[in-house]
């Protein structure tokens, strides 16, 4: 993959509508760059906060749940009880959470994410979708760029978070 251009740059992705490949882009992207980041990375420091800054673990986490909370608002479902749990969850400390297995979460709610993107139909890209219980406007093509955007940022934070505790390790 270090050797590959950006996923952007490797032309379309099959299976996915062409009005929708930089939302897979992006999201392919942070997913190739946060195995590179996260391969070797000791899960004893998943939950530290060095200055004051979100865990990895919280990162890891939580781009998990804005796929997941993203794709049911675009289906235009309302949350579930285990989607509200896991939001509540979200950055509480779980020793029992490895790196490996946080990887292996994003691994799969990224292949269910991209599933669901496979199947949208792109005339329906500009259909209204409520957020929240207060349904606040957005739209099925909003929705799937925020995830894509959400993803693009928090992997950000988490690269600039875990870079710092690299540093502290080897200081």
């Amino acid at each position: 993959m270090k050797n590959q251009p950006e996923v952007w740059l490797r032309g379309p992705i099959d299976g996915f509508p062409a009005e929708l490949q930089a939302v897979v882009h992006a999201i392919l992207q942070a997913q190739e760059e946060i195995h590179q980041l996260m391969q070797d990375f000791p899960s004893d420091l998943l939950w530290e906060k060095p200055a004051g800054m979100a865990s990895p673990a919280f990162h890891l986490q939580h781009i998990v749940g804005v796929l997941d909370r993203m794709g049911a608002y675009a289906k235009a479902e309302s949350l579930t009880s285990i989607q509200f749990d896991y939001l509540k969850k979200e950055g509480i400390v779980n020793e029992e959470l490895s790196t490996e297995g946080l990887v292996d979460r994003l691994d799969h709610q990224i292949g269910e994410f991209l599933n669901l993107i496979s199947k949208i139909d792109p005339s329906t890209l500009l259909d209204f979708r409520g957020v929240g219980r207060a349904q606040l406007p957005s739209t099925v093509g909003g929705l799937l760029f925020h995830a894509a955007e959400h993803t693009q940022r928090h992997f950000g934070q988490l690269l600039v978070t875990v870079r710092v505790l690299q540093k502290e390790l080897n200081s």
